[in-house]
């Protein structure tokens, strides 16, 4: 049966207890969207494991899966969406590769945003290079729905920060990107402290090493890109303020734009708290 265009329109409920039951059905059944960061939280994985396998072909993993995320107390959010990614790349390791990428793109497409994030942390192996890493996530990086990009620069953080003076390499060719949000992750996805993450501390003790990326974006035309710059030298200020003051006066003198002063606003916001 068709969704109505009431659901497909919605606003989104701000609490968990306002989401109609047939909205949270529907995102349970992985029929639609979430719209907003309450309905994103609150998706039961184990109720979207019963109706995805299934339909990818794992009708028989279903079991394993569901008992594994229970065993985690792994329900929602972030722990369910990085486990199941990882239970599902689990369970393919004797599937052809045909089959598996069969699977992976199935999830990688899905009309669930939150089956696109279990995505994210599928087709993982250790052997691979960075630059394969990268170049799969790219398509979730550019994804249209808010939660698939915030997933994709979380799931490949960690590979980032182990090899930094590659990723910078790597990612200031992303910051050349036509797709605002193709910029926003090169930026987003190595900030020092970021959100829901591990620090990266080499970039908190000595952030001139994403520089190369950060001019690229200094004064870019996108509020989404702008933000995640100002962030960024926000979360460097807290270790490195005489920096971030240094380069803000530098982007001062070169870049007098909106652009610039209004990312500079938000470099400064706890220098100036603090002062």
């Amino acid at each position: 049966m068709p969704v109505s265009e009431d659901i497909l329109n919605r606003k989104g409920a701000r609490k968990a207890s306002e989401i109609p039951n047939e909205v949270l059905e529907l995102l349970n059944q992985g029929e639609i969207e979430s719209v907003n960061l309450t309905e994103w939280l609150s998706i039961d994985h184990r109720s979207l494991v019963k109706s995805i396998l299934p339909a990818i072909g794992l009708e028989d993993k279903v079991e394993f899966v569901i008992s594994e995320l229970e065993q985690q107390e792994a329900h929602s959010g972030m722990k369910a969406i990085r486990m199941t990614g990882a239970l599902l790349d689990k369970v393919m390791e004797g599937q052809i590769d045909r089959k598996r990428e069969e699977i992976i793109m199935k999830c990688s497409t899905h009309m669930s945003d939150s089956v696109r994030c279990w995505a994210t942390f599928m087709n993982k192996t250790s052997n691979d290079s960075l630059e394969f890493k990268l170049k799969y996530i790219e398509t979730f990086a550019a994804d249209p729905h808010f939660g698939v990009r915030e997933i994709s620069w979380m799931s490949i953080r960690e590979n980032l920060s182990e090899n930094i003076e590659l990723s910078v390499n790597l990612l200031k060719e992303w910051a050349k990107s036509d797709d605002e949000n193709i910029r926003r992750f090169s930026v987003e996805s190595i900030r020092p402290r970021g959100v829901w993450t591990k620090h990266i501390e080499t970039l908190k003790q000595d952030p001139h090493q994403a520089l190369p990326i950060l001019n690229i974006l200094k004064s870019d035309s996108s509020k989404y890109v702008q933000d995640s710059v100002g962030n960024w030298l926000n979360d460097a200020s807290k270790t490195q303020p005489e920096w971030v003051i240094n380069v803000c006066e530098k982007w001062e003198k070169d870049s007098d734009t909106r652009a610039t002063c209004r990312i500079i606003k938000k470099a400064k916001r706890t220098i100036m708290k603090d002062n």
